[in-house]
């Protein structure tokens, strides 16, 4: 089985958390939890980290930082992991969706004014697929209207924006190191900042809200949304890899591009002239003309031992925020787009076996149909 994803673990991983359970400081102490904060902001270029338990805590716990609340509102992209609309609710305030861009398939700058109300307080641009939002039409919006922007990058770490790192361009960064992610920590994720205010109260809230003064007074509502010293650990080595790991997936993203780029029926994954993509899933999308649809080249692929992943569902079109508003560009994306073999331990002949897979499928499809 060639996978879809797997996390790219080496003899330094084993040394940092070895050190770190012989230390007895396996919980939220210890000396790998601020030297992981340091390294990851300074490597995102912004002043300050903020480790957490996972991405989607991450996301809540910047939205609690900026003190959303009930009555608010939060524009999200609908295409996007579920993640990103659950956290607005879990503040008691409302995600408000927006369409994809066509040329992207990140959030449309272009239609996110008209969702603007005197109750918006942020807006959360998703980094999709390892891809970077259209940053300056937002961040000007954010200026005209006075909002916060919570960059979701949970799945860009390295990508950028304008030779800007993901995570340095709006009030709050947010990043997850899942097991899928580019670099891990098996669970975990990361607050990004330049903002020392906000630095501080996140460190705050992900501590039961603890002053740090009168140990066990408590002034606020907090979580316990800490990483563990192990978690760290793994993550500090994995650091040390984090350019090599780009530079792999943005290498085999060139070797995919270069083998379907004549299949018909395939639209490959976008690379505005802004962006640097870091491919976090390679993915592209399935058009009417391939002959079959998505669904059906995911199940001949799985057949042929090959796994992938489809798009997500659109927010909107979910029961928990099921409406009955339109966004086509999202829905048509979601409908045809697969993420195929992506993992940075991918050889050239697992990505020509892929292609080839998926060719041999065009060309015995198209002797049916003609």
């Amino acid at each position: 089985m060639i996978p879809v994803a797997e996390p790219s673990i080496g003899e330094k991983e084993l040394k940092n958390v070895i050190k770190a359970i012989k230390s007895g400081w396996i919980s939220s102490k210890g000396e790998f939890i601020p030297e992981f904060e340091e390294k990851f902001a300074k490597y995102c270029g912004t002043k300050y980290g903020v480790a957490a338990s996972n991405g989607t805590v991450a996301l809540h716990l910047a939205l609690a930082t900026l003190g959303m609340k009930k009555g608010d509102e939060v524009i999200v992209p609908t295409l996007t992991f579920v993640a990103t609309a659950n956290a607005v609710v879990y503040c008691n305030a409302k995600p408000v969706f927006v369409d994809s861009h066509p040329d992207h398939w990140c959030i449309d700058p272009e239609k996110i004014e008209e969702k603007i109300t005197k109750n918006t307080k942020a807006i959360i641009p998703v980094h999709l697929y390892g891809h970077p939002c259209d940053m300056d039409p937002i961040v000007d919006m954010t200026r005209d209207h006075d909002l916060y922007i919570i960059e979701d990058a949970a799945e860009a770490h390295g990508a950028e924006y304008k030779g800007r790192k993901v995570g340095s361009i709006g009030d709050i960064g947010c990043f997850s190191f899942y097991g899928n992610k580019i670099i891990t920590t098996g669970e975990g994720g990361m607050l990004t900042t330049n903002d020392e205010e906000f630095a501080k109260k996140a460190m705050m809230l992900r501590d039961h809200a603890m002053s740090k003064e009168k140990r066990y007074w408590h002034e606020y509502i907090g979580f316990n949304y800490r990483m563990t010293n192990i978690q760290a650990a793994l993550g500090v080595a994995q650091l040390e890899k984090i350019d090599k790991m780009v530079e792999t997936k943005r290498k085999n993203a060139q070797s995919y591009n270069s083998l379907l780029n004549d299949v018909g029926g395939i639209t490959l994954p976008p690379e505005a002239t802004w962006a640097k993509n870091v491919y976090w899933m390679y993915s592209v999308l399935i058009e009417d003309e391939f002959g079959i649809n998505r669904d059906e080249l995911m199940l001949r692929l799985m057949e042929n031992e090959i796994d992938s992943r489809p798009f997500f569902h659109p927010m909107h079109t979910m029961p928990p925020y099921k409406s009955d508003e339109r966004l086509p560009i999202a829905e048509e994306l979601s409908r045809k787009g697969i993420s195929l073999p992506s993992a940075v331990s991918l050889k050239r002949e697992e990505i020509e076996e892929v292609v080839n897979t998926i060719i041999g499928i065009n060309d015995e499809n198209s002797k049916i149909i003609f």
